[in-house]
């Protein structure tokens, strides 16, 4: 009976170490995927709670849904959130998380686009910050 106990404690605290490094791992954004996409205000959504709703954004008062690019220029619609609205025209780099989406976003300069991505602004997409 003792022998049974030990092992189903063992069991359980290799689960909970498991769990935990799961949760680690999906924490700290590895396996993330850059997405790269063009602000178009047009397309933004006002956030900001009404009526007594409650914010599920966390503070972010403006989501947008944007058609973005992978390094490979693989094009996926991808919505975030911003407190304020953002630069018309500007690109951003997407931080993907598998789980949690888009964890963070930073503007870059067109230049600093893969190759692909850039093609796929040069054959007619949107390309408004020059």
């Amino acid at each position: 009976m003792k022998k049974n106990v030990l092992v189903g404690i063992g069991i359980a605290v290799a689960v909970v170490a498991a769990l935990l490094s799961l949760g680690a791992w999906l924490y700290s954004g590895s396996g993330s995927i850059y997405y790269y996409t063009q602000i178009d205000n047009s397309r933004i959504v006002d956030g900001k709670p009404r009526d007594g709703v409650i914010d599920m954004q966390g503070g972010m008062s403006y989501s947008y849904t944007l058609p973005a690019y992978n390094e490979k220029g693989v094009e996926k619609e991808i919505t975030f959130g911003a407190s304020r609205a953002l630069r018309e025209g500007a690109f951003l780099r997407l931080t993907v998380s598998p789980i949690r989406g888009v964890v963070e976003w930073s503007e870059v300069q067109y230049e600093e686009l893969p190759e692909a991505v850039q093609e796929c602004y040069d054959a007619g997409k949107i390309h408004l910050s020059e």
